[in-house]
């Protein structure tokens, strides 16, 4: 039995709930750009959800990335990695460009698969 399929969808849940604290964390400290810049608890709340999101995608089956090219999976991951292992040198306003641009479209795509394919 292909089980796959089961656990691109759990990771896909697991995905937007991280999608869904950062969209938490822009509620409860406001989306300012330039307080995010300058508080570490707000960019540390969100860059470890950031970790998370591309540690979930590196457990993506790679069937369902490749059937999914409009998604930057491979870009996902290197932010991830960046986060990770270069955390004390990250732009914190490319951080917020993703946040802001990046992270409500790979939400919505996520939770238009999972309503319409899983």
């Amino acid at each position: 039995m292909n089980d796959k399929p089961e656990r691109d969808a759990r990771i896909l849940e697991h995905i937007v709930s991280y999608c869904d604290q950062i969209q938490d964390s822009l509620n409860y400290f406001g989306a300012d750009k330039d307080l995010f810049l300058e508080n570490s608890s707000f960019h540390n709340a969100v860059a470890l959800c950031i970790l998370q999101i591309g540690e979930l995608v590196g457990n993506l089956s790679d069937e369902y990335r490749a059937a999914h090219p409009e998604i930057a999976w491979r870009e996902i991951k290197m932010m991830r990695n960046i986060v990770a292992h270069r955390y004390g040198t990250v732009d914190h306003s490319i951080t917020w460009d993703v946040v802001i641009s990046d992270i409500p479209t790979l939400r919505d795509f996520c939770e238009k698969e999972l309503t319409t394919n899983f």
